[in-house]
């Protein structure tokens, strides 16, 4: 079973092309002009064991806003996409992450119902290089939207913003991977409807 999405986004703002595959080792290849969010978007791929390609070209004249905001609209529902019919998978699963002082829990449900709750420390600093500290509830938002899954991702403590946010996506990244890997057990769509 080969499990892989790809999905393509063009607007007057950006272009975008997101490839993943589910099964993969982690290998990785993102370009969207904003660094940080490059290195999150690596920190997604290696952690998850996601084969990962993203390719954005957007309007970074402006600001990062619509790159960021376009590429996790995309990769959500590449995301969505590679799961296919959902038969089998783990479903729920969650993973605490510590990066020195901070430590990120992240809870994941996909469930075809998209939810968010997120909460991180309020006093972080607003930049890292150019990536505005506030965009991360906006990339999870944006997942969740297209993904299509209940995502809760708490950060109990962090002084650190780089550190804040980096252990966020590594928590996200092996919580995904392990609800989106098949459970031997489960044949089919492990859910009392029959549906997800």
């Amino acid at each position: 079973m080969t499990r892989v999405g790809r999905v393509s986004r063009t607007t007057k703002e950006t272009s975008v092309l997101v490839e993943i595959g589910l099964d993969g080792t982690g290998q990785v290849d993102v370009s969207t002009g904003v660094g940080f969010f490059d290195h999150m978007l690596d920190q997604l791929g290696r952690h998850g064991l996601f084969d990962l390609s993203v390719k954005t070209e957007g309007d970074l004249h402006i600001d990062s806003h619509h790159t960021i905001e376009d590429t996790a609209l995309a990769f959500g529902a590449a995301f969505r996409q590679a799961l296919g019919d959902k038969s089998g998978i783990v479903r729920f699963a969650d993973a605490s992450v510590p990066l020195d002082e901070a430590l990120a829990q992240v809870t994941v449900d996909l469930s075809g119902r998209p939810y968010l709750v997120h909460r991180e420390p309020d006093n972080m600093a607003p930049m890292i290089g150019s990536y505005d500290t506030t965009m991360t509830r906006h990339i999870l938002e944006s997942f969740v939207a297209q993904a299509q899954v209940a995502l809760h991702v708490h950060v109990p403590y962090g002084r650190n913003a780089h550190h804040i946010v980096e252990c966020q996506f590594k928590a996200l990244a092996r919580a995904l991977r392990h609800a989106s890997e098949i459970d031997p057990r489960q044949p089919g769509i492990p859910s009392t409807k029959g549906a997800l």
